[in-house]
């Protein structure tokens, strides 16, 4: 019995240490870099007058009007820096073209970003539509240029850093995205996984290099769930999907290749960087889990029709993305996609919490 006390009491005190410890870790800032899934406004302020910009019904759910977020409301980086206590990130447009402070956090992402420069593509005969020249390099350029508004000294820097979020992304997913939307084959993107992955891990490690110490590197959707691949897939592919799900096989199959390559680098980063903290954000389980059990999470069975669109049995044409004319759903948070392309804030606002709480980072993120 006696030792039974002391064991519980230990136990105890452990438990009540890991609270404590959870509570302090707090970030002071946060900044990120990625594409469409976590812009906040770039692509708005850099793309032409002709541009697929996000127009009214997009913010429609939270912020009563188009914010240059491609969803109803907000988006996963959105909760994350609320979870946190800080502002929602400004877009780094914003911030270098104005007085807006820094100091808590830039978004860097740009929708339609690709991790590789567009040149990669065309010197190797593979169809890339970009939407934006504004790839992962050209990122990590603004914020080479910003750090010295941040930081003076490396002292200073690595002591601001201690206290700073980097997400990595979600990047890449539109280096295969808008490829196989022009016609490219799994026989031409399988050979570049490697390439793609590689430029993220060359981003990682540059920011670590820089003095950042704790980094969020997420990996890619199940891009089979998403209606503009189920609707614009060949029929092969279609009659390949899942019978639970209705997810087309071979478009997820492609996405764990490039997470399970990933996580190979990742790790290899973690032995070269001990001294950092680099968590693995699985954003295909978090979302899987939402396709494989929609009503559990509040979603209706009807988890491949998005909310805004141009109407059919999908609520989607490729030619005509949600706009001020579109067919908009009366609910979106009954809804997993809100353009068929991009999640709707109910989607985000799990898929956070997911992050968050549950256990879907690696190792895990305590915010």
């Amino acid at each position: 019995m006696k030792y039974t006390a002391i064991i519980l009491i230990l136990l105890q005190c452990c438990l009540a240490l890991k609270a404590n410890s959870t509570i302090l870790h707090k970030y002071e800032s946060i900044f990120n870099f990625g594409d469409s899934l976590s812009d906040t406004g770039n692509y708005l302020r850099s793309a032409g007058d002709h541009a697929i910009l996000p127009i009214s019904p997009y913010g429609k759910t939270f912020f009563g009007h188009p914010t240059g977020r491609f969803s109803d409301g907000r988006l996963t980086i959105d909760f994350i820096a609320e979870a946190v206590g800080l502002p929602y990130l400004k877009p780094y447009l914003e911030v270098v073209n104005g007085s807006v402070d820094a100091r808590s956090g830039v978004n860097f992402a740009v929708a339609g970003a690709t991790a590789l420069d567009p040149t990669f593509f065309a010197a190797r005969g593979i169809p890339a539509m970009t939407m934006t020249n504004h790839s992962l390099n050209v990122q990590l350029d603004w914020f080479k240029k910003l750090k010295s508004s941040l930081c003076t000294t490396q002292k200073d820097c690595d002591t601001y850093f201690k206290k700073s979020l980097f997400l990595v992304g979600e990047i890449g997913g539109n280096d295969y995205n808008l490829a196989f939307a022009l016609g490219a084959t799994f026989e031409q993107l399988r050979p570049i996984v490697p390439n793609v992955v590689g430029a993220i891990a060359n981003a990682t490690s540059m920011l670590i290099e820089h003095g950042v110490v704790e980094l969020v590197v997420p990996g890619n959707l199940p891009i089979g769930c998403l209606t503009s691949y189920i609707t614009t897939a060949p029929p092969f592919l279609k009659n390949d999907a899942n019978t639970a799900t209705g997810c087309l096989n071979r478009y997820n199959d492609f996405a764990k290749y490039h997470n399970n390559y990933l996580q190979q680098e990742l790790q290899v980063l973690r032995q070269k960087y001990s001294h950092a903290r680099i968590i693995y954000a699985d954003y295909y389980g978090d979302i899987m889990r939402l396709f494989e059990s929609p009503t559990q999470y509040g979603f209706s069975k009807s988890t491949h029709v998005a909310c805004c669109g141009a109407g059919g049995p999908f609520n989607f044409n490729v030619r005509m993305m949600c706009g001020s004319t579109s067919k908009v759903c009366k609910d979106p948070s009954a809804s997993i996609l809100w353009d068929g392309v991009h999640l709707t804030e109910a989607a985000y606002r799990h898929m956070a919490k997911g992050l968050l709480d549950g256990p879907f980072t690696s190792p895990r993120l305590v915010a």
